[in-house]
């Protein structure tokens, strides 16, 4: 991969990245309907054939996206104290929702859930980079099949109170929704 990456001609890297930079760009700005081939061209300051040439559909253009986001996506430290590593990790997607992005890019995936095995393979991939710190730190100390219920109310909970009740993810609700997750979990046999 290293290798065919050297062999491509510089020009053609710089419109790729270019060209992703721009649909990343609209897509968190303001969601699946702007990363349309003619906004992406525009602002990316190509032609539209050029687009077309190397992403043929709007799928490709908003997997390209999704393929930028994963790879960018960063995690607190870990630190090895479970509740102290979820705490921060939520803290972290909290503000990450608070700040409009994400919503919009869960918002564009959601809408268009089980329309297209690619956009449900999408979401699988923002939603496993998004949480692979909190799902690590519970696989290292919860018993397996405690792991997913406990992944999905932690998220879930951030989610629907920065997303639905347009309320803060702040300090005092996320340290009261990791003790009653932990507490439930452990009254259940964790490890």
């Amino acid at each position: 991969m290293e290798q065919e990456a050297d062999s491509v001609d510089p020009r053609v890297q710089r419109t790729r990245r270019d060209v992703v930079d721009a649909a990343t760009a609209l897509f968190l700005e303001q969601g699946w309907a702007a990363v349309t081939h003619a906004e992406v061209a525009h602002r990316a300051g190509y032609s539209k054939a050029t687009l077309y040439a190397h992403w043929p559909t709007r799928l490709d253009l908003v997997r390209a996206s999704v393929d930028q986001m994963c790879a960018a996506v960063g995690h607190p430290q870990s630190t090895g104290d479970l509740r102290h590593d979820l705490i921060a990790g939520l803290l972290d997607f909290g503000q990450d929702l608070a700040d409009g992005h994400l919503v919009r890019v869960f918002g564009g995936l959601l809408e268009r859930a089980g329309s297209d095995p690619i956009v449900d393979e999408l979401r699988e991939r923002l939603y496993a980079a998004g949480t692979r710190s909190l799902d690590s730190a519970l696989r290292s100390h919860l018993r397996a099949e405690d792991v997913e219920p406990s992944l999905a109310l932690l998220v879930g909970g951030v989610l629907v109170r920065a997303g639905f009740q347009a309320q803060p993810a702040d300090r005092p609700f996320v340290e009261d929704l990791v003790d009653r997750v932990l507490a439930a979990a452990r009254r259940d046999g964790a490890r």
